[in-house]
């Protein structure tokens, strides 16, 4: 019955809800001839006269005993109105003897909770989210106070923030009583500045007022971060050794040649998987600590993993027994060996199950491409003679044997019996 009431009282009055439950309140609050006068103040546009120092322009109109303007008549008599209905029952008159400025404050606050302004660089933020700034020439630019209750703005054309034409200097604990409804407490764990940040923080609308650093913070929300900050930062905030590198390469290429099942591997994928790495991480450090090659083999179900070093071998066994790693970081797989370990090979291995042939970079003494063939048995018919005739000069002590499809192999300079 006592809401309902209270809705009827409001009603009678006939004032927008905001302005009336900012005088209902505000009388509580702060009395009922102050209430009832900023109001009065708040029912219409304010003059271009009368600045945005709304405290100011209010105590300007007081000091008047008879109207000078019809604006000052106006609202004069809307604030005897309000006043004669708060008298009538729409609600209690309330405490007198604040300052001018906690009183208009509250009232404004009251009524427009959203427009609570803290202080932001140059300008403020509304508790609305809405950035705000005072108009060239402000009465209240000059103290920079922290908090405003915003009367009236607008948003000139072109503008990302609000022009605040009307307002009072208020402090905190005004902005905390009147907007009240907005104020909220809440664990935040984010990606912030390169790390994660994990903090209990109280805000009134979109304005933060307090932080401090959460101990124990949930793990899904930690992983949620975390994640975040990969989205954000790239996948290098894992530590990628070598040996990883490798390892994606390799699993890219069978996944290019081959398809399904083979896994993806790209950043977007893996973004999609890192979730799973995540357990027991914190923060920023604690990704570089992850296995990242662990977990790309993790990927491979037991019968693919048997394959992997089938199918996309990191070494390959050459003619003189050297095993030489497989490039794939190209778009096709690359096995660069000097050309003399080669001799008497026909043919490289094809990977992928026999569809991939390897590209052979035939390496000089020097370990300079001296050519590069996915066919060697061809190379050595149709390419040798031209490559020996313009290296054999250059490194006389390596053999350059006519017929190479039957010299023996080596990783050493040539024989006395050497071509």
């Amino acid at each position: 019955m006592g809401s309902e009431r209270c809705i009827r009282d409001r009603a009678r009055i006939g004032l927008h809800p905001r302005l009336a439950r900012a005088l209902v309140d505000g009388a509580a609050a702060v009395g009922g001839r102050a209430a009832a006068e900023v109001v009065a103040l708040l029912s219409e546009p304010p003059p271009r006269a009368a600045g945005d120092d709304l405290t100011a322009a209010w105590r300007a109109l007081r000091r008047q005993d008879r109207p000078a303007d019809a604006h000052a008549a106006r609202w004069r008599d809307e604030a005897a109105r309000l006043r004669r209905a708060l008298d009538g029952g729409a609600g209690p008159a309330g405490p007198a003897g604040r300052s001018d400025d906690h009183a208009a404050g509250t009232v404004v606050a009251l009524a427009f909770p959203e427009r609570v302004a803290r202080r932001r660089g140059s300008g403020y933020l509304m508790a609305s989210g809405t950035g705000a700034a005072l108009a060239e020439g402000s009465a209240l630019a000059g103290a920079r106070p922290e908090w405003l209750a915003v009367a009236a703005a607008d948003r000139p054309a072109g503008s990302a923030s609000a022009r605040v034409r009307q307002a009072v200097v208020i402090g905190e604990d005004v902005a905390r009583s009147a907007a009240a409804p907005l104020l909220d407490a809440a664990e935040e764990v984010a990606w912030r500045d390169g790390d994660v940040a994990a903090r209990r923080v109280e805000r009134l609308g979109a304005i933060e007022l307090s932080a401090r650093p959460l101990r124990d913070p949930d793990p899904g929300l930690l992983r949620a971060a975390l994640l975040d900050g990969l989205r954000a930062e790239g996948l290098g905030l894992l530590t990628w050794t070598p040996g990883a590198v490798a390892l994606r390469e390799r699993l890219a290429f069978l996944r290019a040649a081959l398809g399904e099942p083979w896994p993806a591997v790209d950043d977007a994928a893996l973004l999609e998987r890192v979730p799973e790495w995540l357990a027991g991480a914190r923060r920023r450090a604690d990704l570089a600590r992850i296995d990242v090659a662990g977990m790309l083999r993790g990927l491979l179900p037991w019968d693919q993993a048997k394959r992997l070093d089938e199918y996309a071998p990191e070494r390959v066994e050459v003619p003189t027994g050297s095993r030489i790693r497989v490039d794939y970081s190209g778009e096709r797989p690359v096995l660069a060996v000097k050309l003399q370990e080669l001799f008497g090979w026909d043919a490289a291995p094809a990977l992928a199950g026999g569809r991939v042939p390897l590209v052979v970079h035939l390496l000089s003494p020097a370990g300079r491409p001296a050519a590069v063939t996915a066919d060697l048995a061809s190379f050595w018919r149709e390419g040798y003679r031209a490559v020996r005739a313009e290296l054999r000069g250059r490194y006389p002590r390596h053999p350059w044997p006519e017929d190479p499809s039957t010299a023996v192999p080596t990783r050493r300079t040539k024989r006395a019996s050497g071509s």
